[in-house]
């Protein structure tokens, strides 16, 4: 199978008067390069327009001898960047005679499937390189599943160490950011499943096996399966976060309550004592022992008992 990477009508041309099968990859082609394109290689106008304006939904259209069939792969963030996991719009045209993957930016994984090609050491049918392609833009999706998985791990420690509003921040941009991968993977595994054979079958493409496929579809299922729990855990980070605003709370609470307990009784009796009777100024407070005695000693009686009874049963400590 010949690799291209730019648009060249003689070989082209060339290649296909010999019906020798080949792979155009190209990135960030032209309004008037796509119609180019388009015209040589005899591509249904819908599909033509289809790629001129990106920002499909995953589909598979059939326009007689080809097809169009949009996928989105996963582009994986940096490690300093690890805010955003952008996906790519992968225009696949296929043919018995050729395949044309088209996207707006460099596509790495496209790029690590040529040399496969290139090294094979047993000639592989059309229907294989179709499949591959495929399969490695699929598959692009599993090194993001386990980063997102050690993203919730690490949240979900932070948040019961105590997590404040950026672990909260971190947990709504995981919901977002599983919402439209999700919105990316169903529609791809739906179009597997019904029109799986379409691909396969294709005019003028070599058939090899169905079951290639099929496994691109099991691996569809099992991303989609991923997202699922990966949702379910960041829905549980939620409650998680919720559940530890709330303890701290109700920490605070009953701390305030214990503080405002102790100083009920000490209100009453300076409240008491501090009533300029008479009879009580000239008997009771008589002398230096009752400011003591009367005054101090009263006040931290009340205040040690109080401590001592909520020690007793348990409500000074963090998790009482």
């Amino acid at each position: 199978m010949r690799i291209l990477e730019s648009i060249d009508d003689e070989l082209i041309g060339q290649l296909r008067a010999d019906h020798e099968f080949f792979w155009l990859d190209a990135t960030d082609l032209g309004a008037d390069e796509v119609k180019r394109l388009g015209t040589l290689l005899g591509l249904h106008p819908l599909a033509v327009e289809d790629s001129i304006a990106f920002g499909q939904r995953p589909k598979l259209d059939t326009y007689g001898d080809t097809a169009l069939l949009v996928l989105q792969g996963a582009v994986s963030s940096q490690p300093e960047d690890r805010n955003e996991h952008p996906l790519e719009e992968i225009h696949c045209h296929l043919s018995g005679d050729f395949i044309v993957t088209l996207h707006q930016r460099p596509y790495p994984e496209l790029q690590r499937v040529a040399p496969l090609f290139s090294h094979a050491k047993t000639p592989k049918s059309e229907q294989y390189h179709v499949y591959k392609i495929i399969d490695v833009v699929v598959d692009s999706y599993f090194p993001m599943l386990a980063d997102l998985d050690e993203q919730i791990n690490d949240l979900e420690d932070a948040i019961t160490a105590g997590g404040g509003r950026r672990e909260l921040e971190e947990t709504f941009r995981l919901k977002r950011l599983l919402l439209r991968l999700r919105k990316a993977v169903v529609p791809m595994r739906d179009v597997f499943a019904r029109e799986i054979e379409v691909i396969a079958d294709l005019a003028g493409l070599e058939a090899d096996s169905h079951d290639y496929f099929r496994d691109i579809y099991d691996h569809l299922i099992r991303i989609t399966d991923e997202l699922d729990s990966y949702h379910e855990m960041v829905t549980g980070c939620t409650d998680l976060y919720l559940s530890t605003v709330a303890n701290r709370q109700g920490e605070t609470s009953k701390q305030l309550a214990i503080i405002a307990s102790i100083f009920l009784p000490l209100s009453f009796l300076t409240g008491f004592f501090g009533m300029n009777f008479g009879w009580a100024v000239t008997h009771v407070f008589a002398g230096p022992w009752a400011f003591f005695l009367l005054g101090l000693g009263t006040m931290a009686i009340s205040a040690g008992g109080m401590w001592l009874f909520f020690r007793r049963k348990g409500w000074t400590g963090e998790d009482g």
